[in-house]
């Protein structure tokens, strides 16, 4: 641990010596991969490059009329305070008040300007994020948590905004305020300006051994802030969970856990970027003292070199040369963490979307015949194996497939690979004679429905909600797909009917009736093949005929795929798909497996105890 923190308001140090090490052996990556994120961050920037020319432009006015007016009040100490001349002192004066009038308006427009800027620029980059994220692969969800997503959307993106807001002028002005201020010294006095150089040192010296630990923490610190997110996202999506198995107790423990790690990071990351201002003050005071004492002297030598009101000028840019460096050193932890923030983001854009090669049959209309070749999947074939082992059948257009066996057994994968979420390890999988990889998968999918064991509603209508199958469906078409699901009775009882506003997780209605809208989802979707995953596994017996009947009439003429731990949900099944462990172990119709009275026959009969 660092020896130099000892536990202050009980922190303990989070950096040890290995990763200030660490650190440096990545300093030259670290800095490959900043200069490749200011540089991606400048080309969205320079889009408004219009604005942007008028900000710079306004940033240069401001620097000079800076610079001017220290100048113009040392003039007139010389030329009017001290030998007590009036003459002329009144134009000097208005001439002041313009300089200064003119500094504060070039500053309001540039900021003003600057802020649209940033505004356009962040909306770009967060509608950039999104809609990657919408062309990324479904394996890419599974295993991240959504909170962690929502906060590249949100908090990463935010930072960065802060820093485009206010760091970027300030970053320009400070550079050329310190040049100019650097110029103008020079010409006055180099001796004066040599011993206001001493500081600069010093305080490169400081600022590398702050701007080392602070990288670190702000990495830390954003990586924390996500973590929370997604525990936070998750709990809540889970309450009902959470509290029907009485854990909020270890829920709170996991939250004050990732909670203090937070805190413990905010901390450090606070304290150490917080060193800088003091340390510039402290430093800035010190060349004051310098320049007022050495100046003063020589002042009083009485020789003309250095005047009253050159000791006037070069104490306030004493104070202008320090300052910029003061405001870039604070800008400097600003900047690092919106770096940090957009190298997260920058991370999700650069994965490989969902590419789609597939081109030869582009909006094919597919009759629904599905074939399985020696199909194996896996999601870790190297620690776990095939979730799907060397699996054949043939499901002709319009039949019903059921498939049941054991949590785990395969059911729900094949229907992954089915609707192309996944791509098969090996074998081949065919739909009307079609390699499914020859299909695109917007061709595919759009011909496509899922009714799942959970239904997800949006926040929206329930006319809305129902309508997500078909986006062009009119009124009409979204009545009726409620009336053949069974869900238009209910819907009428609702107190604005088919305009009520649902919430995200549908807690108006039941857990039936949000999967009677999804039926009628997928019947105004038409869709050719059916995919049906438990659809009924938790739904009360008076609702499950309801539902029952209403999926009898979705199925009829389409290619269903139907996943039951309810036997009795399978008796219409054309065929019945008996799996284990990724192995299809029996196959045909109800009563041919009843007769064989092997797998199928046994789950039957434990099922009637």
């Amino acid at each position: 641990m660092l020896r130099t923190i000892r536990k202050p308001f009980g922190y303990e140090p989070i950096i040890q010596k290995k990763d200030l090490k660490g650190a440096g052996r990545k300093k030259k990556e670290r800095a490959n991969d900043w200069r490749s994120t200011l540089y991606r961050i400048w080309k969205l920037v320079d889009e408004q490059r219009g604005y942007l020319i008028a900000v710079l432009a306004l940033v240069f006015v401001s620097s000079i009329l800076a610079l001017l007016g220290p100048i113009l009040i040392g003039k007139i100490i010389d030329t009017h305070i001290i030998p007590m001349q009036v003459d002329g002192l009144g134009a000097k004066i208005g001439l002041l008040i313009a300089i200064y009038c003119g500094l504060s308006s070039a500053m309001y427009f540039q900021n003003y300007w600057m802020v649209g800027i940033a505004q356009q620029t962040v909306f770009r980059l967060r509608t950039g994020l999104f809609a990657h994220l919408q062309k990324l692969p479904v394996p890419f969800f599974d295993k991240r948590q959504h909170g962690e997503l929502m906060s590249r959307l949100t908090n990463d993106i935010e930072n960065v905004s802060q820093t485009l807001n206010s760091s970027f002028i300030q970053v320009f002005s400070s550079i050329l305020t310190l040049t100019g201020t650097l110029a103008v010294m020079l010409y006055l006095s180099p001796l004066l300006t040599v011993l206001t150089m001493i500081i600069v040192p010093v305080m490169f010296t400081a600022m590398r051994w702050i701007t080392r630990r602070t990288g670190l923490l702000f990495r830390e610190q954003q990586r924390a802030v996500g973590e929370l997110n997604g525990m936070i996202e998750e709990t809540i999506s889970g309450q009902r969970i959470v509290k029907a198995f009485s854990q909020e107790a270890r829920v709170l423990e996991e939250f004050a856990q990732k909670s203090e790690r937070l805190r413990r990071t905010g901390f450090w990351a606070q304290t150490y970027s917080g060193f800088i201002p003091k340390v510039m003050n402290m430093l800035n005071n010190a060349s004051f003292a310098i320049v007022a004492g050495v100046g003063g002297l020589l002042a009083l030598k009485g020789d003309g070199v250095v005047t009253v009101g050159t000791i006037v000028i070069f104490a306030e840019f004493a104070r202008q040369f320090t300052r910029p460096l003061n405001d870039l050193a604070n800008q400097f932890n600003t900047v690092l963490s919106a770096i940090a923030g957009a190298e997260r983001v920058f991370k999700i854009m650069d994965e490989p979307e969902e590419k789609d090669e597939a081109t030869g049959h582009q909006g094919v209309i597919l009759q629904g015949d599905v074939e399985f070749r020696n199909v194996s999947f896996g999601y870790a074939v190297e620690t776990d194996g095939y979730t799907v082992d060397d699996v054949s059948f043939h499901v002709k257009a319009g039949e019903t497939a059921a498939f049941v066996g054991a949590t785990g057994a395969g059911k729900t994968t094949v229907m992954q690979l089915l609707a192309r979420f996944y791509e098969a390890d090996k074998g081949t999988i065919l739909i009307d004679g079609i390699p499914i990889g020859e299909l695109p998968r917007q061709t595919l999918r759009s011909q496509i429905a899922f009714v799942l064991q959970d239904p997800f509603l949006f926040e929206a209508t329930v006319r809305e909600n129902i309508r997500y199958g078909k986006l062009d469906a009119t009124d009409e078409e979204v009545v009726e797909a409620a009336k053949k699901a069974n869900a238009h009775h209910f819907i009428s009882r609702l107190e604005n009917g088919y305009d009520t506003v649902l919430t995200a997780d549908g807690g108006e209605i039941s857990q039936g009736q949000k999967q009677l809208l999804s039926i009628a989802r997928a019947l105004v979707a038409d869709p050719v093949l059916l995919l049906l995953d438990e659809a009924t596994s938790s739904i009360d017996t008076v609702t499950e005929l309801e539902i029952q009947e209403a999926l009898d009439r979705l199925m009829e003429g389409r290619t269903s795929f139907v996943i039951a731990h309810r036997l009795n949900t399978v008796r219409k099944a054309d065929q019945v798909y008996v799996m284990e462990q990724g192995k299809l172990i029996e196959s045909g119709t109800q009563e041919e497996l009843i007769k064989q009275q092997g797998v199928y026959y046994n789950m039957l009969k434990e099922s009637k105890v």
